[in-house]
């Protein structure tokens, strides 16, 4: 169609131009032959109808029109008010000639594209179908008990985010299940103090001996009362000890975190010994607090901070001889609170053996200082050993200022990155007092 539209352009190109009829045929000649040039309202020869030649005069476009094996165009060609029609005839052989390599040809690419995206629907999929199967491996592998599964994500960015997830959900899980245990470990230690103060008071009774000497009815009955007293303290230690070692062998992890909070460390050391006052009095040991008359708030939860003073008080009347005299004493300094209890006894022969959790060289738990440097830690403190000045061990809890202003540091250059990273955990409180302090 290209090629007769040429052809036809030449002819019509002379007819405007008014070549008579010897320049039109030579024209046509020139084209290649096969045209027919219809003078103006004459129709000779035509393959088509003559109205559709005198509407193709009648127009200024080219038509187009379907013969019986092929295809017509009519080109007008005007010359002055009067208007030839140039036809030229494309048969159906030339329309359709070296189609069929084409058709081939494209009928080979949609094979290749065909086979192409079936090839990578597969790889994709079979990565999809593993990524899928392997979650679903963990997840039944997690939902049996087996904490430990993890997975490398893998597959399309969905999944990928899945196996993240997944991966997330079980360090979670792991990390609850600890705390968890954790928190019963400490709770059950909790329980040592009254029972520590129980199993004082009972050994403080009179003696529950009932086969020397002749007692009266009522006095078998309140001996074997007081025997009874000491065998269920002595029973429920047991039962407490058993409790604390069997939660604590279940932990795989050491993750926990104490209860937010705020609270005045002053006021808690004097309700604590409120309490511890009473059993020093009974023992006759000798105590003092120091520095617990100001207000200090440390960012810690009340009950968090009483039960690590608990614990480490406790060790005092645990671990030294009845009548031996002990210190608790409190004080601030650059952002930091220092809460101490020094006592008169033997000391602590392995200070960093006993800052480790679970073990003791006293066949205890081995919890009471880990739950003190946890409450500690929680502020971004520590709790150090130390000898004390009295003589025997000395134990400091450092926790954190709650009212302390923040220290402006430089961001730039290496003083500055490196008191970003220095870790607040690490710092020391200084222990070298005198006695007076």
């Amino acid at each position: 169609m290209s090629a007769a539209e040429q052809r036809s352009a030449k002819v019509a190109g002379a007819i405007s131009a008014g070549a008579d009829k010897k320049g039109v045929d030579a024209a046509v000649k020139a084209a290649g032959g096969g045209l027919v040039v219809h003078p103006p309202e004459t129709v000779t020869n035509t393959r088509v109808g003559a109205d559709d030649i005198l509407e193709a005069a009648k127009g200024t476009e080219a038509l187009v029109i379907e013969a019986g094996d092929g295809l017509v165009r009519l080109e007008p060609a005007r010359s002055g008010d009067k208007t030839s029609v140039v036809e030229a005839f494309v048969s159906d052989e030339e329309l359709g000639a070296g189609t069929a390599r084409d058709w081939w040809i494209l009928l080979g690419i949609m094979l290749v594209l065909v086979v192409g995206s079936v090839i990578v629907v597969d790889r994709l999929a079979r990565g999809a179908v593993a990524s899928v199967r392997n979650l679903v491996h963990a997840a039944m592998a997690v939902g049996g008990g087996d904490l430990g599964v993890r997975i490398q994500p893998s597959g399309p960015r969905e999944l990928a985010e899945a196996g993240y997830a997944f991966n997330r959900m079980a360090d979670r899980l792991v990390t609850s299940r600890t705390s968890e245990r954790e928190l019963v470990a400490d709770l059950s230690h909790r329980l040592r103090t009254p029972l520590t103060v129980l199993r004082l008071d009972a050994e403080a009774l009179d003696p529950d001996d009932t086969h020397i000497g002749e007692y009266s009815a009522a006095e078998l009955d309140r001996r074997r009362g007081i025997r009874r007293i000491r065998q269920a303290i002595v029973t429920l230690e047991g039962e407490v000890d058993q409790l604390i070692n069997t939660t604590r062998q279940a932990v795989a992890a050491q993750v926990a975190a104490p209860e937010e909070g705020l609270c005045d460390a002053s006021e808690v050391v004097r309700d604590r010994m409120v309490f511890w006052s009473a059993l020093a009095g009974d023992q006759g040991r000798q105590y003092r607090v120091v520095g617990a008359h100001l207000r200090i708030p440390v960012p810690v939860a009340r009950a968090e901070l009483a039960a690590a003073l608990d614990a480490v008080l406790g060790n005092v009347f645990r671990y030294t001889p009845q009548g031996t005299a002990f210190e608790v004493g409190i004080s601030r300094r650059d952002g930091w609170v220092a809460v101490r209890v020094d006592d008169a006894g033997p000391g602590i022969d392995d200070p960093e053996k006993a800052l480790r959790r679970g073990e003791s060289d006293q066949g205890s738990t081995g919890l009471g200082l880990d739950i003190a440097r946890r409450a500690a830690q929680a502020t971004g403190g520590s709790v150090s050993l130390d000898r004390a000045a009295m003589g025997g061990a000395s134990v400091v809890m450092l926790l954190a200022d709650a009212e302390a202003a923040p220290k402006q540091v430089n961001r730039f250059g290496l003083v500055g990155r490196l008191a970003r990273e220095r870790d607040p955990v690490k710092r020391k409180w200084p222990h070298q007092r005198t006695d007076d302090a």
